[in-house]
């Protein structure tokens, strides 16, 4: 790509500098930018990226591209040597260009959305889709309508590219979808996730399926042991080319003879074809459901066998997702801090019972986004602490308050903490050989700081 093809694209004007400059490697932080890169001066809610254009050239940008922005003219010389781009929105500028480097690749594309599971699905898909195909995959969970074209826009000499989509309203995995064009689409589940902005499950799966509009030809894998995906399977198999995985359900992969292990668990891939038995390094039932999506998309891409169960078993978790660390006084955290939902609580929980550890210890926060339904929602994850008998519950939040009520009958310890720095002197001062933490709450908890402490 080169300025020019920017300018094209964009619509944008050439304030100074070549148009046969080209463009490689793009950046939209000056903390972080290199030599070379193309800077994009993104407008965010707190502040105006396209005013440190002048930081960014000076840190090594060859080209920036902004908005709203008047230069004097001894500046736009001062720069004649790079590029000055002005677009009417550079946001909308971020679409556009990674739309185009999006077409100019005749790859596979995967997408991967779902109330919870996108990021560990997508690291494990990345995996075996990369012991055929050098695969370029979404850093993080960079699954906004930021984090997904900037991540196109790293695209090279790749062979194959598997991307995240996650929303919080209607409208956004349209949006992305239609960026991103996938040749696959994985839906993980239909929990509730972000339910308070949508208003139902129902309403979830309906802005999941957005995912659809970016797709010349539809190919889905799907959850089918999930009641609202399975439905829809029903309704919906003999119009769109859909694949199946599941454990409860007959589908065209299902798992058999699971042995859930402390970090790791192994079962048997069923298929029309084969039984092939498959190990994964994480453990929980949660983690046999992603890897059954990789083996589902390994299936499609005709990666053989053999390599998809070496994909599945050397993949790596992105941090503080099940990130399972010993202490030097020999107890065990589990860091699974990044996010929470219903779904995702309870799967952690049901992982921390069946734990070998002498004490279960759950450190639970809020679940954010959760409107009319946050109540309940907290009461049901009280539910599943007295359910799989955890021995003592620490809980800090407005909305945890509810989890605390919901298990106070029970024989499990409970304690309450005004922050988090109550409950990392609760821990540091009573943690002993054999406890075993689990550690959990939506992001904007900060829970992390948690576990960074101890």
């Amino acid at each position: 790509m080169k300025v020019k093809d920017i300018l094209k694209v964009t619509n944008g004007k050439l304030l100074a500098g070549n148009e046969n400059i080209e463009c490689e490697n793009f950046s939209k932080d000056t903390r972080t930018i290199n030599e070379g890169d193309i800077y994009i001066g993104i407008k965010g809610e707190k502040f105006d990226g396209s005013k440190l254009w002048d930081e960014a050239l000076e840190k090594g940008a060859k080209a920036v591209i902004i908005e709203n922005i008047e230069i004097e003219k001894d500046k736009l010389q001062k720069y004649a040597d790079k590029a000055i781009i002005k677009v009417e929105n550079t946001l909308e500028a971020l679409y556009k260009l990674a739309e185009y480097k999006r077409s100019l690749y005749d790859i596979p594309v995967i997408a991967i959305t779902g109330s919870v599971g996108k990021t560990s699905t997508k690291d494990i898909i990345a995996n075996v889709v990369s012991t055929k195909y050098k695969t370029l995959k979404t850093e993080g969970n960079n699954n906004n309508n930021i984090g997904l074209p900037m991540t196109i826009l790293k695209l090279k000499d790749h062979e194959a590219l598997v991307v995240e989509m996650g929303m919080n309203h209607f409208g956004e995995i349209s949006l992305l979808t239609k960026i991103a064009k996938p040749t696959i689409a994985v839906i993980t589940n239909i929990g509730t996730s972000h339910i308070g902005n949508l208003g139902s499950r129902e309403n979830i799966l309906k802005a999941k399926l957005e995912i659809l509009e970016g797709m010349d030809k539809p190919i889905l894998v799907i959850n089918n042991d999930n009641d609202l995906l399975h439905e829809w399977y029903e309704n919906n198999k003999e119009k769109i080319e859909i694949h199946t995985i599941g454990i409860e359900n007959q589908s065209e992969i299902n798992a058999k003879k699971i042995k859930l292990k402390e970090e790791s668990s192994e079962f048997i891939a069923l298929t029309k074809q084969e039984e092939v038995k498959v190990n994964v390094p994480v453990g929980g039932t949660h983690f046999v459901y992603n890897s059954l999506c990789a083996i589902g998309i390994g299936k499609l891409l005709d990666i053989s066998t053999e390599n998809i169960t070496k994909g599945i078993s050397t993949f790596e978790l992105t941090k503080k997702r099940m990130d399972i660390k010993k202490l030097d006084n020999g107890a065990i955290i589990i860091n699974d801090s990044y996010n929470a939902s219903y779904e995702s609580m309870k799967a952690s929980i049901e992982f921390l019972a069946k734990h070998t550890g002498k004490r279960k210890i759950a450190v639970l926060g809020d679940m954010f986004e959760l409107g009319k339904y946050t109540k309940e929602l907290h009461e049901k994850v009280g539910k599943e602490i007295v359910k799989n008998k955890i021995d003592v519950l620490i809980c800090s939040g407005e909305n945890s308050k509810y989890i605390i009520e919901s298990v106070k009958n029970s024989s499990t310890k409970t304690i309450y903490f005004e922050n988090k720095k109550q409950i990392i002197e609760k821990l540091q001062k009573e943690l002993k050989n054999g406890d075993v933490v689990l550690v959990k709450a939506s992001n904007a908890m900060k829970f992390y700081e948690i576990c960074q402490k101890l």
